[in-house]
């Protein structure tokens, strides 16, 4: 809100309703809904989403953690699916607690799947000494040699839900979010999307939802 032309009333409201609904609301919705410009909205939203994600990172992921990647396609995309895709490529984690229940989830754009990025990704997000699962995705053995207790599991003859349950069901409801709220986006704009979807998420797992206070970052002067 620093030198902000916007009055702080519609700040504040536009802060109430991206926080009260689960699947948040788009710029054009928001600009209605607080009579300003489209492009006002999307400036004020980009700011809130930047408030979720510095508060996200305050944390990181630990205990177990399911690792895997997904492919997330804009407006225009090709339609095909898996690790040959043209697609956004992000990988995902999800903390778990000892008895399986999610916790928090991280979610990063990548420009490719190796095993320098895995392993980069893993040290910024994940604490050491954690227990992470993942397929048998070859780019993923890099974590063998590191500080992380790895646990690999082939997915053959089963569903790829069963072996990493919450890490499927965060990719598929991080889909249905930005296709259902936004219709799509673009690789510029989408890791902001899913840092939004991530501390989202954070709220619904421990059951206290969107926390309002969260998001006020204090100015440094």
């Amino acid at each position: 809100m620093h030198r902000t032309h916007t009055p702080l009333v519609k700040w504040f409201w536009a802060i109430y309703l991206a926080a009260r609904d689960k699947r948040g609301i788009s710029a054009i919705g928001l600009s209605k809904q607080i009579d300003v410009s489209y492009p006002t909205a999307w400036l004020v939203l980009h700011k809130i989403r930047k408030a979720m994600e510095q508060r996200d990172s305050n944390y990181k992921l630990a205990n177990i953690v399911e690792l895997d990647d997904a492919f997330f396609g804009g407006p225009g995309s090709d339609a095909k699916r898996g690790r040959g895709s043209s697609k956004s490529k992000v990988i995902v984690g999800v903390s778990l607690t000892d008895d399986g229940k999610p916790q928090f989830a991280r979610m990063k754009v990548v420009n490719v799947i190796d095993g320098d990025t895995v392993k980069q990704v893993a040290n910024e997000n994940i604490q050491p000494g954690s227990t992470i699962k993942s397929d048998g995705y070859t780019s993923y053995k890099v974590l063998k040699d590191s500080d992380y207790k790895y646990s690999p599991e082939v997915v053959k003859n089963v569903s790829a839900t069963e072996v990493l349950h919450w890490v499927h069901i965060v990719i598929s409801n991080a889909k249905a979010f930005i296709n259902g709220t936004y219709h799509g986006l673009g690789c510029k704009h989408l890791q902001k999307y899913l840092d939004e979807y991530c501390y989202r998420f954070k709220g619904i797992a421990l059951g206290v939802g969107i926390k309002l206070q969260d998001l006020f970052i204090p100015v440094r002067t």
